[in-house]
């Protein structure tokens, strides 16, 4: 799934997009260091911004910990190009996915 969103910035609009595609994740410590989306390796510059949500469908009694969704955005490219990517890291599944991208 794709969906284009403009945003107002600093430098004008700016536009992001949705994607919630499954990547492999290289992470030290819960942090990611790289991921592989489309066949292609992104290496993670730096880290702009971390936050943690519950999941929505949480119900105390179906499960014993509270699950998680751990969201990064990060800086993160190839050899050819560059951009600003939001990871997202279901606690519960252990899966994760590519949430959102700033061209």
């Amino acid at each position: 799934m794709r969906e284009s969103v403009g945003v107002e910035g600093k430098w004008g609009i700016v536009v992001g997009r949705y994607y919630g595609a499954t990547v492999s994740v290289a992470e030290d410590q819960g942090r990611p260091l790289r991921f592989t989306w489309n066949g292609r390796v992104y290496g993670v510059r730096r880290i702009i911004d971390h936050w943690v949500t519950l999941r929505m469908d949480w119900a105390p009694a179906a499960e014993p910990q509270v699950p998680e969704r751990r969201h990064w955005r990060v800086e993160a490219g190839t050899l050819e190009a560059q951009g600003v990517y939001e990871l997202l890291h279901d606690t519960v599944s252990d899966q994760w996915l590519l949430s959102r991208v700033w061209d």
